[in-house]
């Protein structure tokens, strides 16, 4: 029986109740009986209804009040998590920034002193063989006096620029100071090493800069020595220094081999 049946229903009853002609009827009493009991069982399955109404409406706005607390707080921490992610974002910059300025040479941006040396220390640690090789830019004084240390500068510049397009990934190039360079062939031996340099030097030559209306360009000296077992990183380094002194007493303009030690 659906809701308009019932309610159809007992409006039948009640009309019946009311009816004077019924008045005195033996089952006028229970019926009253049945009929008001009825009635006070709906009324308090109604009362549930919506006391159960009301519960889960309260129900409802607690889980959306906790949703939308839950959603703040979910935003909040991924704001945190943003921040806290570019600001690490940030200290890997500044850390790879330090580490790049602690190691590097701030104009030309080839490996400097620092990072030769721990490159230096590493393959004596392993006993890595390689050449050391010594560069001086012939006359760089000269560039420096007549056209002044802008253009000296963008001479380097360029000039580094070259020896890393030209050089092997594996090879460290750095700038010893001022004009003079450092090349660390790993796993080559002199004379191929010596290849590589001429190669390079021939390649160094063919730059050309502007300097006002005229077009400069440069020579290099080398001296290169290899490293051999039981020898000190420094002792290598300054046979290539020997080789390179005397490249330059020779006219400049061409690379010497250092002499085994003795």
């Amino acid at each position: 029986m659906n809701k308009r049946d019932e309610e159809a229903l007992l409006e039948r009853v009640a009309m019946l109740l009311e009816d004077p002609s019924h008045a005195g009827h033996p089952l006028q009493d229970a019926l009253q009986a049945l009929y008001r009991q009825y009635r006070a069982q709906q009324e308090q399955l109604e009362r549930l209804i919506s006391i159960s109404d009301r519960y889960q409406q309260l129900a409802l706005e607690a889980r959306q009040v906790t949703q939308k607390r839950y959603e703040r707080v979910l935003r909040r921490q991924q704001k945190l998590s943003r921040i806290s992610d570019g600001y690490q974002a940030m200290m890997r910059e500044r850390n790879q920034a330090l580490r790049q300025a602690s190691t590097h040479d701030p104009l030309t941006q080839l490996a400097n002193r620092r990072l030769i040396d721990e490159r230096l220390r590493e393959h004596d640690a392993t006993r890595r063989g390689y050449t050391l090789v010594l560069l001086d830019i012939d006359h760089f004084k000269t560039i420096n006096d007549r056209h002044g240390h802008d253009v000296g500068d963008r001479l380097l510049v360029a000039i580094a620029a070259t020896m890393r397009e030209e050089l092997r990934d594996y090879d460290l190039c750095g700038r010893w100071g001022g004009e003079e360079f450092v090349l660390l062939l790993a796993d080559t031996a002199v004379s191929e090493a010596w290849e590589i340099v001429e190669r390079l030097r021939r390649r160094v030559a063919a730059v050309c800069i502007a300097a006002g209306r005229r077009r400069l360009s440069v020579t290099l000296s080398a001296g290169l020595s290899e490293h051999f077992a039981g020898e000190a990183p420094d002792e290598t380094l300054q046979r290539a220094d020997q080789a390179l002194l005397q490249a330059k007493r020779d006219g400049r303009n061409r690379s010497l081999t250092a002499p085994p030690p003795s």
